[in-house]
């Protein structure tokens, strides 16, 4: 018990406990604007994002990762809000925790290891970008005043750490933030500050029941809200997740973390939160600011709920320019830049993968579209690869004698250059197709050898197949015809 309180919360206490709150400042003005994405009171976000934080801290996969409610999962409720209400928002909140906590058991998050590292980049790349651009309403149409401040917010986070002894030690977004409030009330600047994003909650939440009918039609509503909501903050979270991985040295436990998602929902759903999942941007914060355990996330939760509940009159106070200042550096500092460096450098096709997931994501705002757009295209460019790696050689015996050796991987996007390689017209009495060096991946790949085979038979050559290995010989038993019995009639379908 003490080993793992050690190991997995106090090893890194002041990081951790100054990252949490610099995070708890930066959730604020993102959960009000998710929540008015919604199409909900600014309290749901609020509530959403402490109860996430909170439980994900215990529950989650991956230490020092935050987790609240997101504008990913936002874009997904605002129809369900719009035609049915509040309290069905909060029933497929539930359902939704109840698909990750399954997709967790089925251990379906292990699947992260088929997403390319192109689609990875790309994805981060894409969030980079929409982070930058959802300031951009905070900087149009507004006074000399608040470019002032966002410059002077970005000057003071980049700069500060070069301060000796306190430059290490305090996060730099936590003084900006700190330090533009203090000159902004003091100069009495007109700005806009995170008072004007909505209402702050003056109450802890309390624990509810949807007021929903328990009925089949109630289920056929949320159902298709739960399940696209469920995935898509599944594909953010395990991204996050990756994310954090690399930015730590260190792994995490992805079939976990899906567990630890629906449970975080189920508890928001329970006390009248939205859904949510894992942050990139905030997620960035936190392990730039010196987060590392899941003390960090814990701390982030926590000191969100006092500050909107206790101490919500000082809050409101800070300018928005400040959070645009933290906003812009986590933008800047996700964007992989070596990604565009490398262009030149990088094959086409990884180029290609890259550049259609950030421009799918930033088009859509979907980050689920872009993923699967990206996983979808590294899959046929690496099947196109894999095709090409095959090779069959012949040589004639005797006159009479053809020999075939195939060599790589025969599978449905290669049989067309297995089929090309064989003369089925030449006059030979006896053929033989040696399958040492191959493998067989599917049907389609068997129904090609099949073909082959009846086809030389056909002509009046004898034909043996030998060398398969066990996994591709398990194959063809199970799924050939051509030694079978009545195996022309058996390929044709009569």
């Amino acid at each position: 018990m003490l080993h793992t309180l050690k190991n997995h919360w106090l090893y890194n206490l002041r990081g951790d406990i100054l990252a949490g709150l610099v995070v708890a400042l930066a959730l604020i003005p993102e959960a009000i604007a998710f929540s008015i994405i919604a199409g909900v009171d600014p309290k749901i976000g609020l509530y959403a994002s402490f109860c996430i934080a909170v439980t994900i801290a215990f529950a989650g996969g991956r230490p020092g990762m935050i987790s609240a409610a997101t504008g990913a999962t936002a874009l997904l409720m605002t129809t369900l809000v719009r035609d049915h209400g509040l309290q069905y928002l909060l029933a497929a909140t539930l359902l939704t925790g109840v698909i990750q906590i399954v997709v967790g058991y089925l251990k379906l998050g292990s699947l992260m290891r088929f997403v390319s590292r192109s689609v990875v980049t790309g994805f981060v790349n894409a969030l980079a970008i929409l982070i930058f651009m959802a300031q951009l309403p905070e900087l149009t149409h507004v006074t000399w005043h608040v470019y002032a401040l966002t410059i002077a917010g970005l000057g003071i986070i980049y700069l500060f750490p070069y301060v000796p002894k306190i430059g290490r030690i305090i996060p730099s977004p936590l003084v900006c933030i700190l330090l533009l409030t203090a000159l902004s009330m003091y100069l009495g600047l007109e700005v806009r500050t995170v008072g004007d994003m909505g209402e702050l909650p003056n109450s802890l939440p309390v624990f509810l029941l949807p007021d929903v009918p328990l009925n089949l039609d109630t289920l056929m509503i949320i159902l298709p809200y739960s399940a696209a909501i469920a995935v898509v903050g599944l594909l953010e979270s395990m991204m996050t997740a990756t994310i954090v991985d690399d930015l730590t040295d260190t792994s995490s436990d992805k079939n976990r973390e899906c567990k630890g998602q629906g449970l975080a929902n189920i508890v928001s759903g329970l006390l009248g939160g939205m859904a949510g999942c894992a942050m990139i941007g905030q997620s960035v914060i936190n392990v730039k600011s010196g987060g590392r355990s899941r003390l960090s996330t814990l701390v982030a939760g926590v000191f969100l709920l006092i500050l909107v509940v206790f101490l919500g009159d000082w809050v409101s106070r800070i300018p928005m320019a400040a959070l645009v200042a933290v906003m812009i550096m986590v933008s800047i500092g996700t964007f992989s830049w070596d990604s565009i460096r490398n262009l030149k450098k990088y094959p086409l096709s990884t180029n290609i993968v890259m550049l259609v997931t950030v421009a799918v994501v930033v088009f859509t705002h979907n980050l689920a579209f872009g993923v699967l757009t990206g996983v979808l295209l590294a899959s046929l460019f690496f099947a196109n690869k894999v095709a090409f790696y095959l090779q069959v050689e012949s040589r004639l015996e005797k006159g009479q004698k053809r020999i075939y050796n195939v060599k790589g991987q025969v599978f449905f996007a290669s049989t067309t250059r297995f089929n090309a390689a064989f003369d089925l017209k030449e006059a030979v009495s006896h053929v033989l197709i040696d399958l040492t060096h191959a493998h067989f991946w599917d049907i389609t790949a068997v129904s090609a050898l099949d073909a082959v085979v009846l086809k030389f038979r056909r002509e009046g050559a004898h034909v043996d197949v030998i060398g398969l290995n066990q996994a591709s010989a398990t194959l063809v038993d199970r799924f050939g015809v051509h030694d079978k019995p009545d195996a022309a009639d058996k390929l044709t379908g009569h």
